[in-house]
């Protein structure tokens, strides 16, 4: 038997002594280095060696002999999973039965990417934020499965921003839920990423619950408590609003081959629920989209009506516009496992302050007070499960902003590389 193969086999039955009552091979001297191994394995009754007292640790093991040997561990509660599928056919002839343990074995997966961001960002407006933003962001996802029907997903993400001199990082627990289902239909529970109406509505975390059914035309109804921190930033600096609300809502979803489109409203209430500021926004939409070839073709129309203390000065509709609109076009796309495979899109956003609560967009959305402008970019897979990012977004505030007289505007320029495993 191999030197690795007994050590291994040692330590998933957990070998703590260094030495036992009496040797149980007289082949195997006290000083030998698989000395102590072997008769940890011997007590234990994984390993018996020959009628005559030897081990035979120089001659060739058959696989069924292996074989027993690792049915035995696995009868003593070892962990021995790759040795147990490597050996399947000959523990299935042995009467031992490996398709629970190999399902076990694969029951918990990790993966993860980690993101390495630098943005370049030119304002012209009353605030000075920062002109550039650079962070590392990792996330580690953790998929367990419950059984046949339902899963369970966590993901940790930890974001180190590179401007911080003083090494401060945030890790938190940004994901965790349940997805499976109930007869018929889909339910997903507990923290996941929330995407209404393509993005266009919400796309961040939430704390909630949602159904879908149907397959071809799917209906899909959502409820729950919206991310913190969806008005904690104007203009790139951190504000006073700090939570979005409550939801419910639901859209309607088809799928007609290379057309789709999709309907419905969310309710979002008590977003920035604070002494000055409290808002209850509905959000209806209809959108739909085409794809030809490697083109993607989308466009959504969006009305909100929001109720909130008005700004001193202006009208609630001056701030808020109730309308927004939205069209992109995108060309094939990046696959990280695909080298040398890219993409390019095109984003035209025009959407007033009451038609979004946390937009998809990684242009300056300028928060209550809608922005429009367009996004254009592309992406390439440079190495295998390595994929580059270069997007440019021209933005500005839907509202003027009266009691400074002009338009706040925002130019950044989007770099990223993400790595994936």
């Amino acid at each position: 038997m191999k030197k690795s193969l007994v050590m291994a086999l040692a330590i998933a039955l957990g070998v703590t002594a260094s030495a036992y009552a009496a040797n149980p091979f007289s082949d195997v001297p006290a000083g030998h280095w698989a000395y102590d191994s072997l008769n940890k394995l011997a007590a234990a009754g994984i390993i018996d060696g020959y009628g005559n007292g030897t081990f035979g640790g120089d001659r060739l093991m058959t696989r069924y002999e292996m074989a027993q040997i690792v049915a035995k561990a696995m009868a003593k509660g070892a962990n021995v999973d790759r040795l147990a599928a490597e050996f399947a056919d000959e523990l299935d002839s042995l009467g031992v039965r490996v398709a629970a343990l190999e399902k076990k074995a694969d029951n918990v997966r990790i993966n993860g990417e980690i993101r390495a961001r630098y943005a370049d960002k030119d304002y012209k407006g009353v605030w000075k934020p920062q002109k550039s933003a650079a962070d590392i962001r990792s996330r580690i996802w953790l998929t367990g499965q419950v059984n046949e029907d339902w899963s369970y997903t966590g993901m940790i993400e930890n974001v180190q921003d590179l401007h911080n001199n003083s090494g401060d990082e945030n890790t938190d627990f940004q994901r965790a839920y349940v997805q499976g289902r109930l007869g018929g239909m889909a339910v997903t529970a507990g923290r996941y990423n929330a995407f209404f109406a393509d993005g266009n509505i919400y796309d961040a975390r939430a704390d909630g619950v949602e159904l879908a059914y149907g397959d071809k035309i799917k209906v899909v109804l959502a409820a729950g408590r919206a991310a913190d921190n969806i008005y904690g930033s104007m203009m790139g600096v951190e504000g006073e609003y700090q939570n979005g609300g409550t939801y419910a809502g639901g859209e309607v979803q088809a799928d007609f081959g290379a057309f789709n489109a999709t309907a419905g409203y969310y309710n979002f209430r008590k977003i920035a629920d604070n002494e000055e500021m409290d808002i209850n926004n509905v959000i209806w939409f209809a959108g739909a989209g085409a794809h030809w070839g490697d083109f993607n073709l989308k466009a959504m129309y969006l009305r909100g009506d929001k109720s909130a203390n008005p700004v001193e000065g202006l009208s609630q509709d001056d701030v808020f516009h109730k309308d927004g609109w939205t069209a992109g076009l995108a060309w094939k796309g990046a696959t990280a496992d695909q080298v040398g495979s890219y993409g390019l899109f095109a984003n035209y956003y025009d959407m007033g302050g009451q038609t979004f609560i946390a937009h998809t967009t990684d242009a300056e959305t300028f928060r209550l007070f809608g922005f429009k402008g367009y996004g254009v970019g592309g992406n390439y897979t440079v190495a295998k499960n390595m994929v580059a990012t270069v997007a440019y977004y021209d933005t500005e505030a839907k509202s003027k902003l009266g009691w400074y007289g002009y338009t706040p505007k925002a130019r950044i320029l989007w770099t990223d590389l993400t790595f994936s495993f």
